[in-house]
């Protein structure tokens, strides 16, 4: 039954086993099932509970006076048949909503109807509304009716190229020393030991310092590359110019430096590459060395945000902005929330002259693509949509011979997307591309 249940949903029962495993009960109760909705609580559900002061600490006071206890704690404890049927009358209450999915909502509409056990009793002593909060989660479950996923999730990647972004000045000397490094140690296929390698050879940068300071010195990771004797960790697939994990690496430090608003890869998006692969001898010695890989990825993030590059501003308020309707999916139509959030670009400043407001396109947001399932600890996606969108504005930028991505490169490729959710957005609000070009143009003339 559980596997039509979503994360969050399955949190809560994973939360009432806990419960009742720490009060010392024989079965999982319905009792238990309400605590584990108010800790997991988020959103609406939240300030349902808050509304009737409704917290962990005192609902179990209360909880404890109309449960049974054991003299001690267990593992795998059963559901009882009340709970049994609460999960049950889920699947009913999702099917009637129009819900493929078993949604935290559907929890805590089951439980709170629930008649067989002391829930009712335990909530009037708070004076909760159960009618009220039958309302809004039955409206709040509507507004989630086949909308958990993003409408862009399902169109085609076009695939980057990175045929020349080793050409530029910023890695030129890295590679350089890469293919030297390849030609001593006798192999065809450059990996990314080679090209780690090559990067902490070069003195005096900012970030070989930041390297330094975790222990990762060019001769530590020479000795560690000798010690380890075969390159199975490089390879996954056919050989190529690059090994099958250097060149994955070499895709995401080329993604990296698109939402770091970068038009060049530098040798930090590389070592970001390194560390959001999880893959090949570069990282397999990094990780061998016991170095906190959040923490090093954020010491090297933070020079780059003190440049404060636009683009890179906005692709964070997109994705706050996808946070804050409960997704862990970006697309096009964050990215315009993102420009409209950051307020001070030129791409702002011509849809506020065209006077399209951050309040207005979100409703407008909210209505095309819905409410997700509140997934606020998963890591945050791209659409394949906002993935080509971001492309075209690197490689605008690299045209122009601009070093970084600036927010009338976005918007300029957001409109070359005609049915794109952001473009129905602009749509909706009564502007169209032409008048988005023109503005451009004029606010780049001033």
């Amino acid at each position: 039954m559980l596997e039509r249940f979503t994360e969050k949903a399955v949190n809560v029962v994973s939360e009432s086993q806990r419960i009742a495993s720490e009060m010392k009960c024989s079965e999982v109760c319905p009792e238990h099932l309400l605590m584990a909705l108010v800790t997991e609580a988020k959103g609406v559900s939240l300030k349902i509970f808050r509304m009737y002061n409704i917290t962990p600490e005192n609902l179990n006071e209360e909880v404890e006076k109309y449960i049974v206890t054991t003299s001690k704690a267990s593992e795998n404890i059963p559901f009882s048949h009340n709970v049994k049927e609460i999960l049950k009358h889920t699947l009913d209450l999702a099917s009637k909503s129009g819900n493929s999915n078993i949604l935290f909502e559907h929890l805590f509409l089951a439980v709170i109807a629930d008649k067989n056990s002391n829930i009712q009793s335990i909530l009037s002593n708070y004076d909760f509304d159960i009618s009220m909060a039958r309302d809004l989660l039955t409206k709040l479950v509507q507004k989630k009716i086949k909308r958990l996923e993003h409408p862009e999730t399902t169109e085609d990647e076009e695939k980057s190229s990175f045929e020349s972004v080793y050409e530029g000045e910023a890695l030129s000397d890295v590679f350089d020393r890469a293919v030297s490094k390849l030609s001593a140690s006798g192999y065809e296929i450059l990996g990314t030991e080679q090209i780690m390698e090559s990067i902490l050879e070069t003195e005096g940068s900012e970030l070989t310092e930041i390297l330094n300071e975790y222990g990762i010195s060019a001769n530590k990771f020479d000795e560690l590359v000798k010690s380890i004797g075969n390159r199975q960790s490089e390879f996954e697939g056919k050989k190529i110019i690059f090994t099958p994990n250097a060149f994955y690496m070499m895709n995401m430090a080329l993604q990296t430096a698109k939402e770091l608003g970068s038009s060049v890869i530098t040798p930090e998006h590389i070592v970001l590459g390194i560390l959001n692969t999880k893959k090949g001898l570069a990282y397999d010695i990094i990780k061998s060395m016991n170095i906190n890989e959040k923490h090093l990825a954020e010491d090297i993030i933070r020079p780059i945000e003190k440049q404060m590059p636009e683009t890179l501003l906005i692709m964070k308020l997109a994705k706050e902005e996808a946070r804050r309707i409960g997704r862990n999916v970006v697309g096009t139509e964050m990215f315009l929330l993102g420009i409209l959030g950051e307020g001070a670009c030129v791409a702002s400043e011509v849809l506020s002259d065209l006077e399209i407001t951050l309040k207005d396109a979100r409703h407008e947001v909210e209505s095309l693509i819905g409410y997700g399932n509140e997934y606020f600890d998963k890591e945050i996606i791209f659409t394949n949509r906002a993935k080509r969108v971001l492309e075209k504005a690197w490689q605008s930028a690299k045209k122009q011979n601009k070093q970084r991505i600036e927010s009338t490169d976005l918007l300029l490729s957001i409109i070359d997307e005609p049915a794109s959710i952001a473009m129905k957005v602009l749509d909706n609000l009564g502007v169209d591309a032409s008048e988005i070009k023109h503005g451009i143009n004029r606010n780049i003339q001033k």
